[in-house]
């Protein structure tokens, strides 16, 4: 619900012939988003969006002055984007054969510690830091003093004529980072130039684990950055390549070091994996090198395998200005065991499965990945998968692309817990019914000596489980507070906190579909010509409004709310049922299944006597 962006030169074009986006896509509640425009003295502009709606909103000149960074030094050229609900937010650089696009990490995404991640042959090399308290201080390479110090909303813009990939910024408040590369070729011999725009994201975040899909250009480029010394890789499907200031080794990278692969659709992607935390970022080429006469550099952000979220929803950037992109692209990742559970539901029609493309199986990351056309301009595509999912997006022309992360998510991998193999920031969003949990810490640089490692219950030590990795407990119905607290090899210490809830699940509450229970509608397929009727069996309901909600695809059914009983009519589709409950307790239970329906027809055998 709070976002800082800025955005940077898109060379050589002047800024009358660019055109700046913001893209804001809405939840399933009726929501005001407010945009704010630091340099413009603080002026709002509030934007009321339905349910599922998806929000382009074209920058005026006044306001495309007040976000756009043209030289090095401090600014106020930032825009505060907050709502009432939660929301997604994306970006847009155009201007025609020069254009780049990024997702927006949310405030509570972001962080103290960054890399940037660029391609420089080109123009020049930039980046913005985004301050988002008073008194950040911007440290460059481990400068001994600031760089910069900046106020809430404050921008620090620097550029360099070299590639500044594997520059460590860090700062003593979170704040936004951007790699906003003026203009570049990718290879560096190969034309065409194009700007690169992406919002990285801080190194707690980074992980271990990526797998690579391409697009339908069937060649692109990847780098990874490592964040620590002595950094190992271990890769499949991609080729080494020579790039200024790359590495031409996998074994024992520094902090800030990087090596750049070369991907294919012939080896179905590229499987990474570290020993220590890595950035990956993956890149579009440029039309006079992929062989298909389209498409320029872009670049977009890769999270690690474990960032997968359950559903995205997403719609294809349309220039408001010259444009010559002609084809935009769902890249969509995920199981190799699952994939054909993945379904999109278009413009908010019933699910489907993907279509248009075609899966690319990696045996050796057990992942694979689908470049689906997103043939509709106007409407929203919402993807579902329950294993778990991550989507690029791109879009394409003769020497012009965008291309930016679309959906995944944003955990903190630094230090984290699960609790029954769930993260520790999901918890609150996934109650548990089964009473004992088994807690796993992931942990890099754990302190030898003992009182290392601590887990609190409700602020209270668990001291049987100190300085154990593993360890297990028996929770009776409620909610609780669960922190684990770390001492590294450095004596640091952190502390990490989720909120953990159990639940009287089972008969407590249920639904049918026609007659048939939830449990067993995954494995049946209902035949009706007319309408499915739905019907709650719940016990202990809140009296207060609002305590029973249906939801199809991730859409509420608002006339159904606090229906015990009700129906619709619902064409030939896979649909993802869910009814949220809240009992007298005020505790809360989401029950979910998958509907499936046919048309209801009758074969008739024409029997002669």
């Amino acid at each position: 619900t709070d976002f800082w962006l800025t955005f940077g030169t898109n060379s050589p074009f002047p800024l009358i012939a660019i055109d700046l986006q913001i893209r804001i896509v809405n939840g399933s509640t009726p929501n005001t988003v407010y945009i704010q425009f630091t340099e413009l003295g603080g002026v709002t502009y509030p934007y009321f969006l339905t349910p599922q709606e998806v929000k382009t909103i074209n920058l005026t000149s006044e306001q495309k002055e007040a976000v756009y960074n043209t030289s090095n030094g401090i600014t106020a050229k930032s825009v505060r984007i907050t709502s009432d609900y939660p929301i997604t937010v994306y970006v847009l650089n155009q201007v025609s054969a020069s254009t780049d696009a990024t997702n927006v990490f949310p405030v509570t995404a972001l962080g103290t510690e960054y890399y940037q991640i660029s391609y420089t042959a080109g123009v020049w090399d930039a980046y913005a830091v985004v301050a988002i308290e008073d008194d950040t201080n911007i440290y460059h390479d481990g400068s001994s003093s600031p760089v910069a110090t900046l106020q809430t909303g404050e921008i620090y813009y620097r550029t360099s004529t070299t590639d500044m990939t594997g520059a460590h910024i860090t700062t003593n408040n979170p704040v936004a980072f951007f790699a906003l590369n003026r203009g570049t070729l990718i290879p560096f011999d190969f034309t065409a130039m194009d700007c690169l725009m992406q919002q990285l994201a801080p190194v707690n975040t980074w992980g271990k684990n990526f797998f690579v899909p391409v697009s339908s250009l069937t060649v692109d480029r990847v780098r990874i950055v490592a964040s620590e010394n002595g950094t190992n890789i271990i890769q499949t499907g991609g080729e080494i390549k020579s790039a200024a200031g790359s590495q031409m080794s996998f074994t024992n990278l520094q902090a800030g070091q990087f090596v750049e692969l070369e991907v294919t659709l012939g080896n179905n992607g590229c499987y990474i994996k570290a020993d220590k935390r890595v950035g990956v970022c993956t890149y579009l080429t440029g039309s006079g090198y992929n062989g298909m006469s389209i498409s320029d550099p872009a670049q977009a952000w890769l999270p690690a395998i474990e960032q997968s979220i359950p559903n995205a929803l997403i719609a294809p950037f349309i220039p408001a200005g010259v444009t010559l992109l002609n084809a935009h692209y769902g890249l969509i990742v995920t199981k190799t065991l699952t994939k054909n559970d993945t379904r999109v539901s278009i413009g908010g029609a019933p699910s489907v499965p993907l279509s248009g493309g075609s899966w690319y199986d990696n045996n050796d990351a057990d992942m694979s990945f689908y470049n689906m056309p997103l043939t509709n301009p106007d409407a929203s595509y919402y993807f579902t998968n329950a294993a778990g999912l991550i989507v690029m997006c791109y879009g394409v022309g003769p020497v012009e692309s965008y291309y930016y992360l679309a959906g995944s998510a944003m955990r903190d991998l630094d230090a984290a817990f699960y609790a029954n193999d769930i993260h520790f920031q999901d918890l609150e969003e996934n109650p548990f019914c089964e009473n004992e949990v088994l807690f796993r810490a992931e942990i890099e640089g754990l302190h030898p000596d003992p009182e290392s490692l601590k887990w609190f219950i409700d602020g209270v030590e668990e001291t049987s489980a100190r300085d154990q990795l593993e360890w297990s407990k028996t929770f009776a119905t409620g909610e609780y507070e669960i922190t684990m607290w770390v001492r590294y090899e450095t004596d640091e210490t952190v502390s990490k906190t989720g909120i953990l809830k159990i639940e009287t699940c089972g008969s407590n509450a249920g639904f049918y579909a026609n007659d048939v229970y939830y449990e067993n509608l995954p494995n049946t397929t209902i035949c009706t010509k007319d309408v499915v009727n739905f019907r709650a069996e719940i016990e202990g309901i809140n009296p207060n409004p609002g305590s029973l909600k249906w939801y199809i695809d991730g859409v509420e059914e608002i006339p159904a709310q606090d229906q015990l009983q009700w129906s619709k009519t619902l064409p030939t589709g896979v649909y993802q049922i869910e009814m949220w409950v809240r009992f007298e307790n005020d505790e809360t239970a989401s029950i979910q299944s998958t509907l499936k329906v046919e048309l209801f027809w009758v074969k008739i055998r024409n029997i002669q006597h």
